[in-house]
């Protein structure tokens, strides 16, 4: 699936970008019709320790679905993403079939 990561005011690094691209990979296990999907990646400005925050669109026919999630690192924060996502790709499979 493709996917573009984009990083808000940083540069991110390739070990994260591979991470991320393998944990939205995942998705097309649960519905394999997704066209493809969007990550934003953003550090916010504040003085908590959860300031790093993962939006995620995934685009798939008829409608997108967007998740994001504030964590201490990305990696958490891409995990939260994904584990929403999979609920709400079901969720989507199912309402599609009708069941």
């Amino acid at each position: 699936m493709k996917i573009t990561v984009q990083s808000i005011h940083f540069d991110a690094d390739r070990k994260l970008l591979e991470f991320i691209q393998e944990k939205v990979d995942k998705m097309v296990l649960f519905y394999d019709h997704i066209i493809g999907g969007e990550v934003f990646l953003k550090i916010e400005k504040s003085d908590e320790a959860k300031n790093k925050l993962v939006q995620i669109k995934l685009h798939i026919p008829g409608n997108d679905i967007i998740v994001s999630e504030q964590c201490k690192t990305f990696e958490e924060a891409t995990d939260l993403c994904i584990d929403t996502l999979s609920r709400q790709v079901k969720k989507h499979k199912e309402r599609e079939r009708g069941l």
